[in-house]
């Protein structure tokens, strides 16, 4: 490693900062619902909408954000995103009712999608191909290991009551955190070139994000209300509303303008079949980590910091195997990594299936710490390798729109396979469950569809290691080397 790449460790830390706060923070009000409903009076749809509601402006913002570090300059979107995201932050904490909380919850994740984006793209323009596995190796621990350590360190901090502040102490925790990351990143984030003559392109940023309202609204909601007309009225709206965007977005490319969306993307086949690979992991992970907490607290009858201990093992997993994968990915290629990842998968929820077929509502919760483990390891095995290679022959100058992309592709496929596969759930589990063992029969349904899930990812990383080499950037052809071996 030369002085020149010596320099560009030190952001790597405070980048990734800011991706722990997204995480912790869209996980951790699951463990403060309770608080939220006795102290704030909160009502089922505040509560739906605090919870939901950061997600999808979150979703809604991704590909703006990332349009908005390529125009500006991903230092300087950064830095604004992680200053709002620290008022948004505060304005959660000082909530006085449940309007204004949800208020801030929305806000809070429109400016999480403002700093995110700017993430990735750091890391694809500041590092050199062979030093990227390692940097998207602590990438994937803190993606992984954010959302469960939400839920453990949530419950202690609930059961702490530092300071007397309880639930509020979720929220105004970031801003000690968000100040010093401003102060380490106005430090050591290196100033990059901005696309000044290019226009932002409002009529795409109101037809993606309209388009995604459309669907996610109903996604995010429709389970919790008993998918009313209305919820079938907007996901059917949404179909139409995508595609005159994307009509849109290719006759404004087609004049010479940048659209917002960059569909010339799409034809790079890593980046493709990298999206397509990421719907089918995002639907299978965030619905199993969804499901297995309702069996461990309503099934189970375990306390939220119970539940939380016992994803312990799948956090500390996450930190172990991408350290390890980052090897494998120099040694072996990404393709086969992430098929090592999946062939892991395959095994911990088919021993999740079989074991609650066999023993219902008498799991053992150290058994199912055991295998919430070994995805875990699965989990973070797969997640570097795959956004490596999703990214891998995009040029530097579509770094944040690409990181938009992949990023809104993962929260849509996360929020359409909780609302999903959490319908298959609840159905299975009936209108009046009352025992383990209902829970236990519709975890046990939940797992045969990961199953499934994770089967159909590694049949498309097959296409993930064959990029059409006409079609793709000439700076791909390195990395396809990698991919291939």
């Amino acid at each position: 490693m030369d002085s020149a790449e010596r320099r560009h460790w030190p952001l790597l830390p405070v980048i990734l900062a800011a991706m722990f706060m997204y995480g912790f923070d869209l996980n951790v009000v699951n463990v403060a619902v309770p608080s939220l409903q006795h102290e704030l009076h909160a009502g089922q749809v505040a509560l739906e909408l605090v919870v939901g509601g950061y997600a999808f402006t979150y979703a809604a913002g991704l590909v703006t954000g990332g349009r908005l570090g390529d125009l500006f300059g991903h230092r300087r979107m950064f830095l604004l995103g992680m200053a709002a995201f620290t008022v948004a932050s505060v304005l959660c904490g000082i909530a006085q009712s449940p309007g204004q909380l949800v208020g801030a919850r929305l806000l809070q994740g429109l400016t999480a999608a403002t700093m995110v984006p700017q993430i990735l793209a750091m890391i694809m323009a500041n590092f050199a191909t062979e030093e990227r596995p390692k940097a998207l190796a602590w990438f994937g621990v803190t993606a992984a290991v954010s959302g469960v350590f939400g839920q453990v360190l949530g419950g202690l901090l609930l059961d702490a009551d530092v300071f007397g502040l309880g639930w509020r102490g979720i929220f105004l925790l970031n801003l000690p955190v968000g100040l010093v990351v401003l102060a380490l990143a106005t430090r050591v984030l290196p100033r990059s070139a901005a696309a000044r003559h290019a226009a932002l392109d409002p009529v795409g940023v109101l037809g993606v994000s309209g388009s995604l309202a459309l669907a996610l609204v109903p996604l995010v909601l429709g389970r919790s209300q008993g998918w009313p007309p209305w919820c079938w009225v907007l996901l059917v709206a949404s179909v139409p509303a995508a595609l005159l965007t994307l009509s849109y977005e290719r006759r404004l490319l087609a004049r010479g303008s940048t659209p917002l969306l960059d569909l010339s993307l799409f034809r790079v086949r890593t980046f493709s079949a990298g999206l397509a690979i990421s719907v089918a992991f995002m639907s299978y992970f965030t619905s199993s980590i969804f499901v297995v907490s309702l069996l461990l607290q309503n099934g189970l009858g375990l306390t939220p910091l119970q539940a939380g201990l016992t994803f312990a093992p799948m956090a500390v997993a996450g930190v172990v195997a991408p350290l390890v994968g980052k090897r494998w990915i120099v040694a072996h290629g990404t393709t086969k990594v992430i098929l090592l990842g999946c062939a892991i998968d395959l095994l911990a929820n088919l021993a999740l299936a079989l074991t609650l077929n066999l023993q219902g509502g008498h799991v053992s919760v150290l058994w199912l710490a055991a295998t919430l483990a070994l995805m875990g390891l699965g989990n973070t095995l797969i997640l570097p390798a795959l956004i490596g290679a999703t990214l891998s022959g995009v040029q530097p100058q579509q770094a944040g729109i690409a990181s938009g992309m992949l990023n809104t592709t993962q929260q849509f496929a996360g929020a359409a396979g909780l609302a999903v596969i959490g319908t298959v759930f609840f159905n299975a589990l009936g209108t009046h469950p009352t025992s383990a063992a209902s829970y236990a029969a519709a975890t046990m349904t939940a797992a045969w569809i990961s199953v499934a899930l994770v089967a159909a990812m590694a049949v498309l990383t097959a296409a993930l290691a064959r990029p059409s080499r006409a079609n793709s950037p000439a700076g791909i052809r390195k990395t396809v080397t990698t991919t291939e071996r």
